[in-house]
């Protein structure tokens, strides 16, 4: 199955069960009001015309230049300040063009995805997300092409998006840093991270709802404070916790990852 991901269909995927005890954090979404004044389908059209006289070479869709959905979702982000939202469209759009993101599959990303290095969880958080999992400690630069680990990130996201429950506009990402070493922690990977973080911020607006970062070693130190500064308003969303935070505050005993288990 192709990994194509439109906003249209985020939204179809059934409701995960609810009356979980203990759930730790609401879930945020981009529930932004238009202005005063404005109506929000006005607004999406003249995004649309925008798009269409400004980016005429732009596909057109799903996750195109002419999709209600995907337009509506980068005017909240944008707070629905036109010229911004039309700007940070245009890229995501030509980004995914550029990457032939739809053509991406789990044949097309096999060979890395494979390795255990990331995955999309099959159950939810306890609070209803999606989860994306990357375990560092697989991660081998000089065996690993960064390409196909791009590839495979993009592919991975995707797949969690088309997994969101009707209610919920955003995912869990799990950072595994258990047993990561210098092997695992050199200039590639500090690139991959930086990959993940352009991903969410420029391409999937507020999609990202937490991220963990389990048991850093002292060696992943050095890399934090150099990502940090990039992460801008994301590294509100950082968490350091231990595995053992992660078992008890954000899953079931039926719904935690496999490499979480006793």
């Amino acid at each position: 199955m192709a990994a194509s991901c439109s906003f249209r269909t985020i939204v179809r995927a059934p409701p995960p069960p609810r009356g979980l005890a203990g759930a730790r954090r609401s879930v945020r979404c981009c529930s932004s009001a238009a202005p005063a004044g404005a109506s929000t389908s006005k607004l999406v059209l003249e995004v649309k015309e925008r798009l269409e006289r400004e980016h005429p070479g732009l596909p057109t869709g799903r996750s195109g230049r002419d999709d209600d959905e995907m337009i509506l979702w980068f005017l909240k982000d944008r707070k629905f300040a036109v010229d911004e939202a039309v700007s940070k469209l245009a890229k995501a759009i030509k980004w995914r063009q550029d990457f032939r993101l739809s053509e991406l599959s789990e044949e097309s990303v096999k060979g890395l995805y494979q390795t255990g290095k990331a995955y999309v969880h099959d159950s939810f958080d306890i609070n209803g997300r999606p989860v994306l999992v990357v375990v560092a400690a697989k991660h081998f630069p000089s065996k690993q092409d960064p390409l196909e680990n791009e590839k495979l990130c993009a592919f991975l996201v995707e797949k969690a998006l088309r997994k969101l429950p009707m209610g919920t506009d955003n995912i869990l990402g799990i950072f595994d840093l258990r047993a990561f070493g210098v092997e695992n922690g050199d200039l590639q990977f500090l690139k991959f991270l930086i990959f993940q973080i352009d991903v969410f911020y420029y391409y999937y607006p507020k999609r990202l709802g937490e991220v963990l970062f389990v048991d850093a070693p002292f060696v992943f130190q050095p890399m934090w404070q150099l990502v940090k500064p990039l992460l801008k308003q994301y590294a509100s969303l950082v968490r350091f916790c231990d595995a053992e935070t992660v078992r008890k505050e954000y899953f079931t005993e039926e719904t935690m990852p496999p490499d979480f288990r006793r």
